[in-house]
């Protein structure tokens, strides 16, 4: 799982968490377990998305396509424009 923020070129900053198909089973499969979400019948989370491979190139990419195609404003929380204060 990875906590990523991103900074559009107007200056407005994203965030959002990625998460791998793999990952999400595997938290699936602890939760049958634990009995949480239904005994891991579901899986969500806030301003997530999830990637098929593993690894920042392809999640930069990923990303990138996001931007590119506007979907990032469906898919990341808005959190405000860049800090110039430092």
């Amino acid at each position: 799982m990875r906590q990523h923020s991103t900074l559009i070129y107007s200056g407005d900053r994203w965030s959002g968490t990625i998460h791998t198909l793999d990952h999400v089973r595997r938290t699936m499969d602890r939760w049958r377990q634990t009995g949480e979400c239904l005994g891991g019948r579901y899986f969500y989370v806030r301003d997530g998305l999830i990637v098929r491979d593993r690894g920042i190139p392809g999640m930069v990419d990923v990303v990138d396509d996001l931007v590119r195609s506007g979907d990032y404003r469906s898919v990341f929380r808005g959190v405000g424009p860049e800090d110039t204060d430092d």
